[in-house]
């Protein structure tokens, strides 16, 4: 995972004091926020930005589903959100993929036709 800028001021002010758990969303000291406050400050954000509140959760399928509909591999994206194997994200996502089945036959043509 890629730590923020701000992630690495903190590590390089703390030094051995900032606990490094390799977290997307961390506090000062490098250790997990509490969830309730990451709601908060996104509520926050929502209400702000007068957009639709989401659960967090739904960021998530949402990240899932863009790649996914966008032509990512299953398989990275399984890896990605950390499920156990493919399948997991398969069954979740399964409603996706079909658009994906649209183009496979041109796609397969032209592959033939790049080797003739």
């Amino acid at each position: 995972m890629t730590k923020t800028a701000k992630q690495e001021e903190w590590k390089k002010r703390l030094g051995k004091a900032y606990e490094d758990n390799d977290l997307v969303i961390c506090t000062e000291m490098g250790t997990m926020q509490d969830p309730r406050n990451i709601l908060r400050v996104m509520r926050r954000l929502c209400k702000s930005s007068g957009v639709t509140a989401i659960r967090f959760h739904d960021i998530r399928h949402t990240h899932a589903s863009i790649l996914i509909s966008s032509g990512v591999d299953i398989v990275k994206v399984s890896a990605r959100l950390g499920h156990a194997n493919p399948k997991i994200t398969l069954e979740i996502y399964a409603h996706l993929l079909p658009n994906i089945q649209d183009n496979v036959a041109e796609t397969f043509e032209n592959e033939l036709n790049k080797h003739q």
